[in-house]
Protein backbone atom coordinates (compact mmCIF):
# COMPACT_ATOMS: atom_id res chain seq x y z
CA UNK A 1 0.00 0.00 0.00
CA UNK A 2 2.97 2.42 0.92
CA UNK A 3 5.16 0.97 -2.09
CA UNK A 4 4.47 4.28 -4.54
CA UNK A 5 5.28 6.69 -1.60
CA UNK A 6 8.42 8.96 -1.68
CA UNK A 7 10.85 7.75 0.83
CA UNK A 8 10.84 10.66 2.34
CA UNK A 9 7.01 10.39 3.32
CA UNK A 10 7.47 8.82 6.40
CA UNK A 11 6.15 9.31 10.12
CA UNK A 12 9.53 9.91 11.52
CA UNK A 13 10.16 12.89 8.50
CA UNK A 14 6.75 14.45 9.61
CA UNK A 15 7.33 14.33 12.86
CA UNK A 16 11.03 16.23 12.60
CA UNK A 17 9.31 19.15 10.41
CA UNK A 18 6.50 19.82 12.48
CA UNK A 19 8.60 19.51 15.63
CA UNK A 20 11.02 22.08 13.77
CA UNK A 21 8.09 24.19 13.41
CA UNK A 22 7.04 24.88 16.87
CA UNK A 23 10.30 26.62 17.73
CA UNK A 24 10.41 29.61 14.75
CA UNK A 25 6.98 30.65 16.67
CA UNK A 26 7.13 29.79 20.51
CA UNK A 27 11.09 30.22 20.74
CA UNK A 28 10.48 33.65 19.47
CA UNK A 29 8.09 34.71 21.71
CA UNK A 30 9.40 33.78 24.39
CA UNK A 31 12.82 35.22 23.40
CA UNK A 32 10.96 38.61 22.73
CA UNK A 33 8.74 38.39 25.55
CA UNK A 34 9.88 39.82 28.80
CA UNK A 35 11.21 42.73 26.80
CA UNK A 36 8.11 43.70 24.82
CA UNK A 37 6.26 43.24 27.80
CA UNK A 38 8.51 45.78 29.71
CA UNK A 39 9.19 47.88 27.04
CA UNK A 40 6.39 48.74 25.21
CA UNK A 41 3.04 47.30 27.68
CA UNK A 42 4.79 48.39 31.00
CA UNK A 43 4.65 44.82 32.61
CA UNK A 44 5.66 44.18 36.39
CA UNK A 45 5.81 40.83 38.09
CA UNK A 46 2.02 41.44 38.81
CA UNK A 47 0.81 41.44 35.32
CA UNK A 48 3.96 38.96 34.11
CA UNK A 49 2.52 36.34 36.28
CA UNK A 50 -1.14 36.83 35.36
CA UNK A 51 -0.46 37.02 31.21
CA UNK A 52 1.60 33.03 32.02
CA UNK A 53 -1.41 32.11 34.02
CA UNK A 54 -3.20 32.62 31.31
CA UNK A 55 -1.13 31.47 29.21
CA UNK A 56 -1.56 28.26 30.34
CA UNK A 57 -5.00 27.53 30.81
CA UNK A 58 -5.24 25.78 27.12
CA UNK A 59 -2.16 23.61 28.70
CA UNK A 60 -4.27 22.82 31.50
CA UNK A 61 -7.60 21.88 29.17
CA UNK A 62 -5.48 19.82 27.15
CA UNK A 63 -7.51 17.13 28.03
CA UNK A 64 -9.85 18.40 25.78
CA UNK A 65 -8.39 16.70 22.71
CA UNK A 66 -9.52 13.62 23.70
CA UNK A 67 -13.35 15.02 22.87
CA UNK A 68 -12.05 16.95 19.20
CA UNK A 69 -10.86 13.51 18.50
CA UNK A 70 -14.51 12.51 17.50
CA UNK A 71 -14.13 15.29 15.00
CA UNK A 72 -10.92 15.39 13.59
CA UNK A 73 -8.23 12.51 13.20
CA UNK A 74 -5.04 13.14 15.31
CA UNK A 75 -2.87 14.32 12.37
CA UNK A 76 -5.32 16.84 11.11
CA UNK A 77 -5.41 18.21 14.61
CA UNK A 78 -1.98 18.35 14.56
CA UNK A 79 -2.05 20.79 11.40
CA UNK A 80 -4.51 23.01 12.91
CA UNK A 81 -2.87 23.71 16.01
CA UNK A 82 0.38 24.83 14.03
CA UNK A 83 -1.58 27.12 12.43
CA UNK A 84 -3.12 28.64 15.81
CA UNK A 85 0.57 28.84 17.07
CA UNK A 86 1.66 30.96 14.28
CA UNK A 87 -1.10 32.83 14.07
CA UNK A 88 -1.24 33.73 17.55
CA UNK A 89 2.73 34.49 17.22
CA UNK A 90 2.46 36.58 14.21
CA UNK A 91 -0.20 39.38 15.50
CA UNK A 92 1.38 39.71 19.31
CA UNK A 93 3.15 42.47 18.35
CA UNK A 94 0.21 44.37 16.47
CA UNK A 95 -0.89 44.64 19.92
CA UNK A 96 1.30 46.29 22.69
CA UNK A 97 -1.51 46.54 25.25
CA UNK A 98 -2.28 44.63 28.57
CA UNK A 99 -5.76 43.01 27.01
CA UNK A 100 -3.86 42.58 23.61
CA UNK A 101 -0.80 40.49 24.66
CA UNK A 102 -3.18 38.53 27.21
CA UNK A 103 -5.61 37.48 23.93
CA UNK A 104 -2.68 36.97 21.46
CA UNK A 105 -0.77 35.04 24.30
CA UNK A 106 -4.11 32.76 24.79
CA UNK A 107 -4.28 32.42 20.77
CA UNK A 108 -0.98 31.46 20.53
CA UNK A 109 -1.06 28.81 23.77
CA UNK A 110 -4.32 27.18 22.48
CA UNK A 111 -2.29 25.96 19.39
CA UNK A 112 1.09 25.09 21.58
CA UNK A 113 -0.48 23.00 23.94
CA UNK A 114 -2.33 20.87 21.61
CA UNK A 115 0.49 20.05 19.36
CA UNK A 116 2.63 19.37 22.25
CA UNK A 117 0.03 17.30 23.32
CA UNK A 118 -1.04 15.85 19.99
CA UNK A 119 3.01 15.40 19.23
CA UNK A 120 3.69 13.12 22.14
CA UNK A 121 0.92 11.01 21.83
CA UNK A 122 1.87 10.55 17.68
CA UNK A 123 5.35 9.73 18.13
CA UNK A 124 4.74 6.98 20.84
CA UNK A 125 2.13 5.50 18.62
CA UNK A 126 4.30 5.74 15.53
CA UNK A 127 7.89 5.20 16.92
CA UNK A 128 8.68 1.56 18.54
CA UNK A 129 9.78 1.40 22.57
CA UNK A 130 13.44 0.76 21.67
CA UNK A 131 13.38 3.76 19.56
CA UNK A 132 11.68 6.63 21.40
CA UNK A 133 13.93 7.67 23.87
CA UNK A 134 16.82 8.86 20.84
CA UNK A 135 13.64 9.60 18.68
CA UNK A 136 11.71 11.77 20.90
CA UNK A 137 15.60 13.25 21.65
CA UNK A 138 16.28 13.87 17.72
CA UNK A 139 12.64 15.88 17.81
CA UNK A 140 14.05 17.95 20.64
CA UNK A 141 17.13 18.72 18.46
CA UNK A 142 15.26 19.43 15.37
CA UNK A 143 13.33 22.01 17.45
CA UNK A 144 16.38 23.49 18.90
CA UNK A 145 18.13 23.45 15.35
CA UNK A 146 15.04 25.80 14.16
CA UNK A 147 15.28 27.67 17.43
CA UNK A 148 18.71 28.49 16.44
CA UNK A 149 17.06 30.04 13.07
CA UNK A 150 14.96 32.05 15.00
CA UNK A 151 16.94 33.36 17.43
CA UNK A 152 19.68 34.46 14.70
CA UNK A 153 17.03 36.14 12.79
CA UNK A 154 15.45 37.74 15.86
CA UNK A 155 19.40 39.13 16.17
CA UNK A 156 19.63 40.10 12.81
CA UNK A 157 15.87 41.87 12.81
CA UNK A 158 16.92 43.91 16.22
CA UNK A 159 20.36 44.74 15.60
CA UNK A 160 20.85 44.70 11.99
CA UNK A 161 17.66 46.02 10.73
CA UNK A 162 16.05 47.31 14.00
CA UNK A 163 12.63 45.85 13.19
CA UNK A 164 10.31 46.66 15.92
CA UNK A 165 8.56 43.55 17.57
CA UNK A 166 5.75 43.42 15.02
CA UNK A 167 7.41 43.11 12.11
CA UNK A 168 9.54 40.28 14.47
CA UNK A 169 6.74 38.52 15.70
CA UNK A 170 4.89 38.57 12.69
CA UNK A 171 7.72 37.37 10.09
CA UNK A 172 8.39 33.99 12.62
CA UNK A 173 5.02 33.11 12.99
CA UNK A 174 4.27 33.30 9.39
CA UNK A 175 7.17 30.91 8.79
CA UNK A 176 5.09 28.04 11.42
CA UNK A 177 2.22 28.92 9.18
CA UNK A 178 3.90 27.91 5.93
CA UNK A 179 5.61 24.87 7.23
CA UNK A 180 1.95 23.82 8.59
CA UNK A 181 0.17 24.34 5.17
CA UNK A 182 3.16 22.45 3.62
CA UNK A 183 3.21 19.41 5.18
CA UNK A 184 -0.70 19.25 5.16
CA UNK A 185 -0.66 18.86 1.70
CA UNK A 186 2.54 17.09 1.16
CA UNK A 187 2.46 13.94 3.62
CA UNK A 188 -0.67 11.36 3.68
CA UNK A 189 -2.35 10.29 7.00
CA UNK A 190 -0.51 7.78 8.36
CA UNK A 191 -2.21 4.28 9.92
CA UNK A 192 -2.50 4.21 13.59
CA UNK A 193 -0.80 0.58 15.53
CA UNK A 194 -3.86 0.75 17.84
CA UNK A 195 -7.33 2.58 18.05
CA UNK A 196 -7.14 4.87 20.43
CA UNK A 197 -9.68 5.65 23.12
CA UNK A 198 -12.54 8.27 22.36
CA UNK A 199 -12.80 9.44 26.10
CA UNK A 200 -11.08 10.51 29.12
CA UNK A 201 -8.56 7.32 30.67
CA UNK A 202 -7.45 7.90 34.26
CA UNK A 203 -5.94 4.48 35.89
CA UNK A 204 -4.98 4.13 39.31
CA UNK A 205 -1.98 2.52 38.14
CA UNK A 206 -0.72 5.54 36.99
CA UNK A 207 -0.17 7.16 39.45
CA UNK A 208 3.26 8.31 39.84
CA UNK A 209 3.55 9.20 36.37
CA UNK A 210 0.76 11.65 37.07
CA UNK A 211 2.55 12.88 40.24
CA UNK A 212 5.92 13.26 38.61
CA UNK A 213 4.12 14.86 36.06
CA UNK A 214 2.08 17.10 38.14
CA UNK A 215 5.41 18.04 39.70
CA UNK A 216 7.35 18.76 36.51
CA UNK A 217 4.46 21.22 35.43
CA UNK A 218 5.01 23.20 38.73
CA UNK A 219 9.15 23.13 38.38
CA UNK A 220 8.75 24.46 34.38
CA UNK A 221 6.59 27.20 35.26
CA UNK A 222 9.12 28.81 37.50
CA UNK A 223 11.94 28.41 35.55
CA UNK A 224 9.92 29.52 32.13
CA UNK A 225 8.25 32.36 34.14
CA UNK A 226 11.02 33.69 36.26
CA UNK A 227 14.31 32.77 35.08
CA UNK A 228 13.73 34.76 32.21
CA UNK A 229 12.16 37.57 34.16
CA UNK A 230 15.22 37.41 36.25
CA UNK A 231 17.49 37.83 33.42
CA UNK A 232 15.83 41.35 32.42
CA UNK A 233 14.55 42.96 35.52
CA UNK A 234 18.05 41.77 37.85
CA UNK A 235 20.86 42.01 35.76
CA UNK A 236 19.53 44.00 32.43
CA UNK A 237 19.58 41.66 29.68
CA UNK A 238 18.26 43.18 26.32
CA UNK A 239 16.17 41.30 23.10
CA UNK A 240 19.88 40.40 21.15
CA UNK A 241 21.61 39.18 25.20
CA UNK A 242 18.19 36.71 25.78
CA UNK A 243 18.40 35.80 21.94
CA UNK A 244 21.81 35.21 22.44
CA UNK A 245 20.69 33.43 25.71
CA UNK A 246 18.66 31.43 24.17
CA UNK A 247 20.65 30.46 21.24
CA UNK A 248 23.02 28.90 23.11
CA UNK A 249 20.43 26.66 25.02
CA UNK A 250 19.22 25.67 21.18
CA UNK A 251 22.76 24.68 20.41
CA UNK A 252 23.16 22.31 23.49
CA UNK A 253 20.34 20.67 22.28
CA UNK A 254 21.63 20.26 18.94
CA UNK A 255 24.87 18.64 19.93
CA UNK A 256 23.39 16.69 23.17
CA UNK A 257 19.25 15.64 22.86
CA UNK A 258 20.07 12.95 20.80
CA UNK A 259 22.49 11.79 23.48
CA UNK A 260 20.80 12.65 26.43
CA UNK A 261 18.05 10.09 24.74
CA UNK A 262 20.81 7.10 24.24
CA UNK A 263 21.74 7.95 27.64
CA UNK A 264 18.40 7.37 28.64
CA UNK A 265 18.01 4.16 26.66
CA UNK A 266 21.35 2.88 28.17
CA UNK A 267 20.98 3.78 31.99
CA UNK A 268 17.23 3.91 32.27
CA UNK A 269 14.56 6.07 33.31
CA UNK A 270 15.13 5.89 37.08
CA UNK A 271 18.65 6.70 37.19
CA UNK A 272 17.92 9.22 34.81
CA UNK A 273 15.48 11.06 36.34
CA UNK A 274 17.51 10.83 39.20
CA UNK A 275 20.24 12.88 37.75
CA UNK A 276 17.76 15.68 36.39
CA UNK A 277 16.06 16.42 39.57
CA UNK A 278 19.32 16.29 41.51
CA UNK A 279 20.52 18.56 39.38
CA UNK A 280 17.57 20.81 39.10
CA UNK A 281 17.74 21.05 42.84
CA UNK A 282 21.13 22.52 42.47
CA UNK A 283 20.49 25.32 39.92
CA UNK A 284 17.47 26.29 41.99
CA UNK A 285 19.29 26.67 44.39
CA UNK A 286 21.81 28.99 42.79
CA UNK A 287 19.48 30.94 41.05
CA UNK A 288 18.05 31.98 44.72
CA UNK A 289 21.70 33.41 45.22
CA UNK A 290 23.52 34.24 42.21
CA UNK A 291 24.42 38.00 41.57
CA UNK A 292 26.12 37.92 38.64
CA UNK A 293 25.11 38.29 35.15
CA UNK A 294 27.10 35.79 34.14
CA UNK A 295 26.62 32.66 36.85
CA UNK A 296 23.10 33.60 36.12
CA UNK A 297 23.38 33.31 32.41
CA UNK A 298 25.25 29.56 33.11
CA UNK A 299 22.90 28.58 35.67
CA UNK A 300 19.96 29.44 32.99
CA UNK A 301 21.98 27.22 30.23
CA UNK A 302 22.06 24.26 32.64
CA UNK A 303 18.57 24.24 33.62
CA UNK A 304 17.67 24.20 29.99
CA UNK A 305 19.95 21.29 29.43
CA UNK A 306 18.33 19.02 32.20
CA UNK A 307 14.83 20.15 31.46
CA UNK A 308 15.69 17.73 28.05
CA UNK A 309 16.03 15.01 30.50
CA UNK A 310 12.07 15.13 30.30
CA UNK A 311 12.34 12.98 27.76
CA UNK A 312 12.31 9.55 30.33
CA UNK A 313 9.12 10.64 31.68
CA UNK A 314 7.63 9.76 28.02
CA UNK A 315 9.43 6.79 27.95
CA UNK A 316 8.35 5.73 31.41
CA UNK A 317 4.65 6.21 30.63
CA UNK A 318 5.33 4.43 26.88
CA UNK A 319 6.36 1.44 28.98
CA UNK A 320 3.43 1.24 31.46
CA UNK A 321 0.41 2.48 29.00
CA UNK A 322 -1.23 0.02 27.70
CA UNK A 323 -1.37 1.19 24.00
CA UNK A 324 -5.13 2.52 23.39
CA UNK A 325 -3.95 4.69 26.30
CA UNK A 326 -1.43 6.45 24.94
CA UNK A 327 -3.80 9.50 23.30
CA UNK A 328 -6.11 9.78 25.51
CA UNK A 329 -3.56 9.33 28.74
CA UNK A 330 -0.92 12.16 27.03
CA UNK A 331 -4.24 15.02 26.71
CA UNK A 332 -4.91 14.00 30.75
CA UNK A 333 -1.39 14.28 31.55
CA UNK A 334 -0.93 17.19 29.93
CA UNK A 335 -3.41 18.81 31.81
CA UNK A 336 -2.04 17.42 35.10
CA UNK A 337 1.22 19.37 34.11
CA UNK A 338 -0.64 22.09 33.97
CA UNK A 339 -2.56 22.84 36.90
CA UNK A 340 0.36 24.04 38.85
CA UNK A 341 0.93 26.47 35.68
CA UNK A 342 -2.62 28.45 36.18
CA UNK A 343 -2.05 29.42 39.98
CA UNK A 344 1.93 29.47 40.27
CA UNK A 345 3.06 32.50 37.79
CA UNK A 346 0.15 34.21 38.91
CA UNK A 347 0.78 33.62 43.11
CA UNK A 348 4.34 33.21 42.68
CA UNK A 349 4.57 36.71 40.59
CA UNK A 350 3.11 38.66 44.39
CA UNK A 351 5.63 36.05 46.10
CA UNK A 352 8.31 37.70 43.78
CA UNK A 353 7.47 41.24 44.85
CA UNK A 354 8.26 40.39 48.44
CA UNK A 355 11.32 38.15 47.66
CA UNK A 356 12.33 36.67 44.31
CA UNK A 357 14.95 33.94 46.17
CA UNK A 358 11.64 32.73 47.77
CA UNK A 359 10.32 31.55 44.55
CA UNK A 360 13.36 29.53 43.57
CA UNK A 361 13.83 27.80 46.82
CA UNK A 362 10.10 26.70 46.45
CA UNK A 363 11.58 24.93 43.00
CA UNK A 364 14.20 23.58 44.77
CA UNK A 365 12.01 21.84 47.48
CA UNK A 366 9.79 20.64 44.52
CA UNK A 367 12.63 19.14 42.88
CA UNK A 368 13.92 17.23 45.48
CA UNK A 369 10.19 15.75 46.15
CA UNK A 370 10.79 14.64 42.84
CA UNK A 371 13.67 13.00 43.31
CA UNK A 372 12.24 10.73 46.30
CA UNK A 373 9.49 9.72 44.36
CA UNK A 374 11.79 8.97 41.42
CA UNK A 375 13.11 6.49 43.75
CA UNK A 376 9.98 4.24 43.22
CA UNK A 377 10.35 4.18 38.91
CA UNK A 378 10.94 0.65 38.55
CA UNK A 379 14.56 0.05 36.93
CA UNK A 380 12.80 -1.80 34.04
CA UNK A 381 9.04 -0.45 34.53
CA UNK A 382 6.47 -2.19 31.79
CA UNK A 383 2.80 -2.73 32.16
CA UNK A 384 1.88 -4.39 35.76
CA UNK A 385 5.24 -3.03 37.23
CA UNK A 386 4.27 0.69 36.98
CA UNK A 387 6.14 1.39 40.41
CA UNK A 388 8.35 -0.31 42.63
CA UNK A 389 5.44 -1.18 44.61
CA UNK A 390 4.11 -3.46 42.13
CA UNK A 391 5.00 -6.49 40.30
CA UNK A 392 2.99 -7.83 37.59
CA UNK A 393 -0.03 -6.41 38.67
CA UNK A 394 -3.53 -6.41 36.79
CA UNK A 395 -2.86 -4.03 33.92
CA UNK A 396 -6.61 -3.39 33.70
CA UNK A 397 -6.84 -1.68 37.02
Amino acid sequence: MNSHRPPWQRPDILLVLMAAAVPLSFATWQALLNNFAIEAASFTGREIGILQSLREIPGFLAFGVVFLLLVFREQTLAYLALLLLGLGTALTGFFPTILGLYITTVVMSVGFHYYETLQTSLALQWIGKERSAETLGRLIAAGSFAAILAFVLIWIGDQVLQLGFEWLYLAMGGMTVLIAVYVWLAFPHFPQRTEQHKHMVFRQRYWLYYLLTFLSGARRQIFVVFAGFLMVEKFGYGVSDIALLFLINAGFNVLFAARIGRFIAAVGERRALMVEYGGLTLIFLGYAVVERADIAAGLYILDHLFFAMAIALKTYFQKIAAPADIASTAGVSFSINHIAAVFIPASFGLLWLHSPALVFQYGAAMAVLSLLLSLLVPAAPEQGRETTFTVKADARA
